[in-house]
């Protein structure tokens, strides 16, 4: 009966392990690791249309609730390709914008 009962728990955490492998990670959403979350509804058009008009167009490619510098931030590329942050505090009023220099992590051919 002993031996019985080993390989029922063997297999038993055997099925968890498979189990746990074939857990999907969550999905991509565009934002970090730091539990930042996107806007959503109808803040997403309002802050989107903040954005928009601070930066004179581009379109929205990213956004983020309770960023570390404002309530919210929008990131905007411009026609050009570049990047813009835009921040803004609840009431969607523009509190700063700044270009957006993320690391591509492309080497630039430099010498350093």
């Amino acid at each position: 009966m002993e031996r019985k009962t080993r390989w029922i728990a063997a297999g038993v955490a055997g099925v968890a392990v498979v189990a746990a492998a074939a857990t999907p990670a969550p999905a991509a959403t565009g934002v970090g690791d730091d539990n930042e979350s996107p806007i959503t509804g109808s803040a997403l058009d309002k802050a989107s249309a903040a954005a928009l008009e601070e930066t004179g167009g581009g379109r929205v490619t990213e956004t983020e609730v309770g960023d570390e510098e404002s309530y919210y931030e929008v990131e905007v590329t411009l026609d050009d390709g570049s990047q813009v942050d835009v921040q803004l505090d609840k009431s969607f009023t523009v509190v700063s914008s700044s270009a957006d220099h993320e690391d591509t992590g492309k080497d630039d051919g430099a010498d350093d």
